[in-house]
């Protein structure tokens, strides 16, 4: 069985959403048989690497004032905090992760995309340290295993990638993605947003009951 699963590192929900998942898949009795795949969303493509304090980026862009939009933070910090997740608030910064997308297909292509994954969230949420200009891209590509040269090329090609992520986001848009966390199993069930883990562990044994007997 396949799990495609959408994300954008600059989401809260599925830093949290991508813990609880795994909670559930490490319970799931089948779970040597399920193909977890990763794919590409921008939550925000239009962002510029401007800096901009994350709370008053998103505050604006949702038109919520900057109370609401802290607010907002402190719960996504106790969510993940109940999952044992390091989040904190007020240092993170918003931009565009494109680049980052790009890097995440080029480490699946070198077998390090889970190790890339696991620790930009982690530098983004728990360190509050930017994961948009280049010189730290390499150094989170080195810490993930993979050499700080072609990284390099990676990040100074634009073309390096950029098909894979376009090609993530189209299909996305097909099968009604509006955000993220987006979970989709065997092209059969979806799961849209942050739910509890109990109900990624029952997506996942309905799709495994209702999955066909061979796979095209």
């Amino acid at each position: 069985m396949r799990v495609e699963i959408w994300t954008d590192i600059a989401c809260p929900w599925c830093y949290i959403g991508d813990a609880r998942f795994a909670r559930a898949l490490a319970a799931f009795e089948h779970r040597d048989e399920v193909e977890v795949v990763h794919r590409s969303f921008e939550l925000n493509p239009d962002a510029e690497n401007r800096g901009t304090p994350i709370i008053d980026a998103v505050a604006a862009r949702y038109g919520r004032t900057r109370e609401q939009q802290i607010a907002r933070e402190e719960h996504a910090a106790s969510e993940a905090r109940a999952e044992g997740l390091g989040f904190r608030i007020g240092g993170r910064v918003d931009g565009n992760t494109f680049d980052l997308h790009r890097l995440l297909h080029f480490a699946k292509d070198r077998g390090r995309q889970a190790e890339l994954r696991d620790l930009a969230f982690k530098v983004n949420f728990a360190d509050e340290r930017s994961v948009y200009d280049s010189e730290t891209l390499i150094a989170l590509a080195s810490d993930a295993g993979l050499d700080a040269t072609e990284t390099r090329e990676v990040l100074a090609d634009p073309d390096a990638y950029a098909g894979a992520v376009r090609s993530d986001e189209r299909l996305a848009a097909e099968l009604g993605a509006g955000g993220v966390p987006f979970f989709v199993l065997d092209r059969s069930y979806g799961v849209a947003g942050l739910q509890p883990v109990e109900l990624y562990a029952r997506a996942l044994e309905q799709a495994w009951r209702n999955r066909p007997a061979t796979r095209v």
